[in-house]
């Protein structure tokens, strides 16, 4: 390498930790609005609404984990329950949307088509997006594991 490609170089590998660690702060502030949020809204009344809390639990003794042993075991299972958050969102969204369309059709029975997918989508109980917060979570967490140097990878490229 030449001496300045050599330099642009150390300087992007520099950048990265900082990167990592701004992430990392990020996903943890998330995590614990949305379980504030999940607990408030008293997002337990059904076994099923248990996952996303217990995920975001489970993240949170992950995340302890991993920042007291830094290894790629720890670095493993984050990876896997970020999965998990990218799946139990797209469950949600759907089990949002459709008890959402549920109710709307209680209401007005004669809705279908685009005129229901509007109004459940739209109705603030139970949000429809609401759920896509666990999907960001989950992308933003795999992003924090891309090409992490524990785990072998060139975090500068």
């Amino acid at each position: 390498m030449t001496g300045k490609a050599e330099l642009e170089e150390q300087s992007k590998q520099s950048a990265i930790p900082p990167l990592r660690r701004a992430l990392l702060l990020v996903f943890l502030v998330g995590i614990l609005g949305s379980g504030a949020d999940l607990v408030l809204l008293e997002h337990f009344e059904e076994k099923i609404q248990l996952i996303p809390l217990a995920l975001l639990g489970l993240a949170v003794i992950v995340l302890a984990w991993h920042v007291i042993q830094r290894g790629s075991a720890s670095l493993r299972v984050f990876q896997v329950l970020m999965i998990l958050f990218v799946i139990a969102g797209l469950t949600g969204l759907v089990l949002h949307y459709q008890g959402s369309a549920e109710f709307q059709l209680e209401v007005n029975p004669d809705l279908n088509g685009m005129e229901l997918f509007l109004k459940a989508i739209h109705a603030k109980a139970p949000p429809a997006l609401g759920p896509g917060a666990m999907i960001n979570l989950g992308l933003l967490g795999l992003t924090y594991v891309y090409r992490h140097p524990i785990l072998g990878g060139r975090a500068g490229e």
